[in-house]
């Protein structure tokens, strides 16, 4: 899963980054996180309010700080590992 955190370097991005970093790793969910602080990059994801999150090319979120529980929805289809992509369930984000 490749995640882009766009924002210029405010604090609010800065927690962004760090929150899908700490939820990723609490979840065990292998991501790539990058940081666009480019304002033409961002504009061209077509957002005005940052921080925005960009999961796989599009955007899920723009403006304001994304609370764990947003992030974990995000990160509820991704495989945490190859063992657990062969599951049962119909998303793998529950667990069962």
């Amino acid at each position: 899963m490749e995640i882009k955190v766009l924002g210029t370097g405010c604090a609010n991005c800065k927690t962004t980054l760090k929150l899908i970093e700490e939820v990723a790793a609490e979840k065990g969910v292998a991501v790539r996180v990058a940081k666009v602080e480019d304002i033409q990059s961002i504009m061209s994801y077509g957002v005005m309010s940052t921080p925005g999150v960009v999961i796989d090319g599009k955007v899920v979120h723009a403006g304001g700080v994304p609370n764990r529980d947003k992030i974990s929805g995000w990160l509820a289809g991704a495989n945490t590992t190859p063992a657990s992509a062969t599951g049962s369930g119909c998303c793998g984000g529950c667990g069962s």
